[in-house]
């Protein structure tokens, strides 16, 4: 079996050319090559590789040997690849970053969230993210320990002197309870009796805000890490406690969950504050996102500065 040479980029993509436009002549045009130049490149290629790409014969069409069918996708995977590199590359050298490590507060509506990132994957295609979904101190943390680049994160987070910290927007907290809770069923509710009923607290996972209180009443109280396993027993009706507006208002439709009249304090805002370390600036990319975060939370403050009627029996 004779040596195999290993191919050039500049062959393998006459190859492709000639596959995807049917022709060497148009092939040849597509490039701006001569068709002789075309010829001698798959003919170099077919002899590099020791296998035959087209079947000449019998058709003014070059056809695809069973050989060249099996190597299509090896050589366009090969040219994709290089294609990459090069934008990376030209990425860098625009000064955008090589990763975007994106930790955001579990407050952060989904949805917002979600179509931020949608558009961060059409304009940065070539900067890969990694996303974090943390709460209170926990996201902080991430920024402090060079894991993140950039933070979303929660009033909690005292300044610290390695951290940046801006306001970008906020959201509604609402306590709320199942219909069947005794404070969902006593319609006016006196001043001190949310104290007597068990509250579901959302708490941290990093040492940053340890023992810090965050909208707390009650001395009787379920410590909870995650936000979706507080939702869920809120309508099983295990205690009473404060979520993000957006992410009940489902529930607060439906009547799955009941907006409390607390005496003390009726609702909520929940301050959120972009975070990143002073010795390692946000690039483009970041840049993009915290833009576009100050605008669509600074939109959702508005929406709900004056918050939907209270519901209650």
């Amino acid at each position: 079996m004779p040596d195999l040479t290993p191919p050039s980029l500049d062959h393998l993509r006459c190859f492709l050319a000639v596959v995807e436009e049917g022709s060497f002549n148009r092939a040849a045009k597509r490039l701006g090559r001569a068709i002789s130049v075309i010829s001698y490149a798959i003919a170099q290629l077919e002899s590099q590789l020791d296998v035959r790409l087209f079947d000449r014969e019998g058709s003014r069409k070059p056809q695809l040997t069973e050989a060249g069918k099996a190597l299509l996708s090896e050589a366009r995977a090969i040219s994709d690849d290089v294609d990459g590199l090069l934008a990376k590359v030209r990425s860098l050298r625009q000064g955008l970053e090589a990763e975007l490590s994106l930790a955001v507060d579990v407050m952060v509506p989904g949805g917002c969230l979600a179509s931020l990132l949608r558009e961060f994957q059409a304009l940065f295609p070539t900067v890969p993210l990694r996303l974090h979904v943390e709460g209170l101190g926990a996201v902080a943390a991430l920024v402090l320990d060079g894991k993140a680049t950039l933070a979303i994160a929660g009033p909690d987070i005292l300044n610290m002197p390695e951290l940046h910290r801006e306001a970008v927007g906020a959201v509604d907290l609402v306590p709320v309870a199942a219909p069947s809770h005794p404070l969902a069923r006593a319609g006016a509710i006196p001043p001190g009796e949310a104290r007597k009923h068990l509250q579901l607290v959302l708490t941290d996972r990093s040492p940053l805000t340890e023992g810090r209180d965050f909208a707390v009443f009650s001395p009787h109280t379920w410590r909870l890490g995650d936000l979706g396993a507080k939702h869920a027993l809120l309508k099983e009706g295990i205690g009473w406690g404060s979520m993000p507006r957006h992410a009940v208002q489902a529930d607060l439709d439906s009547g799955a969950l009941v907006e409390l009249r607390l005496p003390e304090q009726p609702s909520t805002g929940y301050a959120l504050f972009a975070l990143w370390r002073k010795d390692c600036p946000p690039g483009p990319a970041a840049l993009w996102v915290l833009d576009e975060m100050r605008e669509r939370l600074g939109k959702r403050v508005q929406m709900t500065a004056n918050p939907l009627p209270v519901r209650g029996k």
